[in-house]
């Protein structure tokens, strides 16, 4: 017997029968149990709720955070839309989008793609509707506020991951948090970049391996063999070998999947969910009278605003992880002389990710009833986790967004098995990018260094589809989170360097020295 569960997963991987998977899952949870035990007082210790309210600190940073850079940069999130979209259009490109003047591996659609993969995943379809059923309709509304206020956020720091990566003769390019706390702190003569660096980076590693990884895993195995009836066994087996074939390639590769899936899963799932909406327009200004109901009075499931407020802000941050550092990572790829320019175009995802994709989701739980079923019936129940119980003992949300979207199509709940697995896996593939980056900037460059990292990196992927693994995964959440206390220290120490390349850059625009090339 394997006394390792990383060693079992790996020889799963070379061709092992379900029943030594299922050793593994018992493995799993006796190394779970071990970990909540080690770990738990910093998983407390981050989303530990502010005093009086049920809202995790961290959320709170980040939204005070996005409300800062949104002032700051005078709404800088409104005013350059327009230019952001023109960017990612190729509109200021160069026609062969290969000046010898732009460092990078990738184009600017490329880039937006590849960390929308990133942020577009499960909780757009079970993150909402835990949300909504929690704090009522109200929390569409709040959730879209923050969305919003996160858009400037992603500009601060995708600015600065272009600004100061580090460009190799070979035009690969590595870049992030970890980069630029060092060299933007140096630069201002300020202490501990190169400490927060390290940090920054340790804390990517893991939440790479878990959340990025590990849960997205389990959630597309767990929804494949409850729809499809295909042990999760066999669903991880075949994700960890894709996902593999996939990232061995680097950016570009990840870039080149991503800009096919991402449009595609993210279209598809928008034109269901708008055909649900158009089959009931009647509903439809019903619906946001409700939101705008629940988000300034007391009605909603919890009772009151500050129940909307609260799961509101906690969806749209765990959802777009603006502030968190992630997104820098991806966009510090693209090609580009202008490190403004990735930072409009940044902007997008929280504006793509909450408040057009988790609003529809919202929206279809809203207007097919699931919500008043919810909270009328007392059919999905909360947990002391914060996860969403159904009459059956299911946990998560997947079941009322599943139920929302079958309700007006019988095929919709395989279609909505479809779109887990293709959130999970795009979600994989770009947390595998930034898990690498940050293994290579505490490690070093180097091939056999990547390879090494997406190796450990799809063992675990295995390990997350036959395994629940609550705590691991609760300390990878954890992680992730940390990433953004780190990061937004650093965004405010360099937001003025940023809003001088910003004065910069709109004053060449107007002059015409930045011009249209297409």
């Amino acid at each position: 017997m394997t006394r390792y569960p990383a060693l079992l997963a790996l020889s799963a991987i070379l061709g092992a029968t379900p029943a030594q998977a299922s050793v593994g899952a018992n493995l799993g949870e006796s190394i779970d149990t071990l970990f909540a035990q080690a770990t738990g007082w910093f998983v407390t210790l981050i989303f530990a709720p502010l005093p009086g309210t049920g809202l995790p600190w961290i959320v709170g940073w980040l939204v005070i955070g996005a409300a800062v850079f949104t002032l700051y940069f005078g709404f800088i999130q409104f005013r350059a839309f327009g230019h952001a979209i023109a960017l990612v259009r190729g509109k200021y490109s160069e026609p062969d989008n290969a000046s010898p003047d732009n460092a990078g591996e990738v184009s600017h659609f490329q880039a937006l793609t590849t960390a929308l993969s990133g942020t577009v995943g499960l909780g757009n379809i079970a993150g909402v509707a835990v949300a909504v059923s929690i704090g009522g309709a109200g929390a569409t509304f709040w959730m879209i506020m923050a969305g919003l206020l996160g858009m400037a956020s992603k500009f601060v720091e995708c600015t600065l991951g272009v600004k100061y990566r580090n460009e190799y003769p070979d035009g690969t390019v590595s870049g992030g948090p970890m980069y630029y706390l060092k060299k933007g702190f140096a630069e201002r003569g300020l202490p501990l970049g190169g400490v927060m660096a390290v940090l920054f980076s340790v804390f990517c590693v893991l939440g790479a391996l878990g959340g990025g990884n590990m849960f997205q895993a389990n959630q597309a195995a767990s929804q494949v063999e409850s729809v499809l009836g295909v042990p999760t066994w066999a669903t991880g087996l075949a994700m960890a070998g894709i996902v593999f074939a996939v990232i061995v390639g680097g950016i570009k590769s990840i870039a080149r999947v991503t800009e096919k899936v991402v449009p595609f899963m993210g279209v598809g799932y928008f034109l269901v969910g708008a055909a649900i909406l158009a089959m009931h327009h009647d509903l439809i200004l019903w619906a946001f009278g409700e939101i705008l109901r629940g988000a300034f009075t007391e009605t909603g499931v919890t009772g009151g605003i500050i129940g909307a407020i609260i799961q509101g802000f906690r969806r749209a941050a765990f959802s777009n992880e603006a502030g968190v550092g992630s997104a820098a990572i991806a966009h510090s790829a693209v090609r580009t002389s202008e490190p403004v320019s990735e930072g409009f175009v940044a902007l997008l995802e929280p504006f793509i990710d909450t408040v057009v994709i988790c609003t529809m989701t919202a929206l279809v739980i809203i207007i097919t009833g699931q919500l008043l079923q919810d909270s009328e019936s007392g059919l999905y129940l909360l947990t002391e986790s914060g996860s969403i119980a159904t009459a059956s003992g299911a946990t998560g949300g997947v079941p009322i967004t599943s139920a929302a979207f079958g309700s007006a199509f019988g095929w919709a709940p395989y279609a909505l098995a479809v779109a887990v697995v293709l959130f999970a896996f795009s979600t994989m593939i770009t947390w595998s990018y930034y898990g690498t980056k940050a293994w290579t900037y505490l490690f070093g460059e180097g091939r056999r260094k990547e390879l090494a990292f997406k190796a450990l990196f799809c063992v675990f992927i295995f390990i997350g589809a036959v395994s629940s693994l609550e705590a691991v995964i609760g300390f990878s959440d954890a992680a992730i989170f940390s990433m953004a206390v780190v990061n937004i220290i650093g965004l405010y120490c360099l937001m003025p360097l940023v809003r001088a390349d910003l004065n910069s850059y709109l004053a060449r625009l107007r002059t015409g020295e930045i011009r249209r090339k297409r």
